[in-house]
């Protein structure tokens, strides 16, 4: 068996002595993990940096085998973040959601194209809200996606300015007040509004939302929590912005 494929560093882990187990998000093939041999070579240490876009082929004699890669770096995404610790943190975050709720060796076009973006959007002004749309499509990718298209209760769709915890769908606020002590924040910047600011509170009512559903969807089932990495994204994001 035998593929190549694009792709980003998600993770790479020591194996023995000298090789590593790295998991790719690929173009076309999903999260992947192969073995390296020589991956924890200083040559190859640089290239398996976390968000490194690399070449990789994959080989093994069956296709439910590990494999190994043979890979080459494209571009070092690592390098271009160096004194940027909130965008380190993002790097971070987002890879290590995608090593942690995507099943190995499932295609997800989408993702791979929106993770893409996301690291796309480092080199401008707006990375932090992108990166709260990156989670809000995050959801959707892994099919608890919110609906944020109109009201709830009243099916409006002016005015939504609250979340329902229990369904993921939207809530305007006349049909919220009287509840809006147990409904999550709606920030005007994910409805698409046009023009709309996004401040500090924004974010971290955005990051409030998506990481609630997160949590409640995918990790507390497996009876873990969001990664440190994601929570410490959350702290600076609120504070910086």
């Amino acid at each position: 068996m035998e593929w190549q494929d694009e792709g980003y560093v998600l993770a790479s882990r020591p194996h023995g002595e000298a090789a590593s187990i790295v998991s790719l998000l690929t173009s076309q093939n999903g999260r992947f993990s192969g073995l390296v041999h020589g991956g924890q070579s200083r040559r190859q240490r640089a290239a398996l940096q976390v968000g490194n876009k690399v070449t990789a082929v994959w080989r093994a004699r069956l296709d439910e085998h590990l494999g190994k890669y043979s890979i080459e770096l494209e571009s070092s995404t690592i390098a271009q973040l160096l004194g940027e610790p909130g965008k380190l943190l993002a790097l971070s975050s987002a890879s290590e959601l995608v090593e942690a709720v995507i099943p190995e060796r499932d295609p997800c076009p989408n993702l791979y194209r929106s993770f893409s973006a996301l690291l796309g959007s480092f080199d401008g002004e707006y990375w932090a809200a992108t990166y709260v749309y990156w989670e809000l499509h995050l959801l959707t990718d892994i099919g608890f996606g919110l609906d944020l298209s109109e009201c709830a209760g009243t099916g409006v769709t002016e005015d939504l300015v609250f979340v329902s915890p229990k369904s993921g769908k939207a809530v305007s606020r006349q049909a919220g007040e009287p509840y809006k002590d147990k409904l999550l924040t709606l920030p005007a910047f994910l409805k698409g509004t046009s023009g709309a600011q996004v401040s500090g509170k924004d974010l971290a009512d955005g990051l409030l939302l998506t990481g609630y559903f997160l949590q409640k969807c995918v990790f507390q089932p497996r009876q873990k929590k969001l990664p440190d990495s994601r929570v410490r994204l959350a702290g600076k994001l609120s504070m910086n912005n």
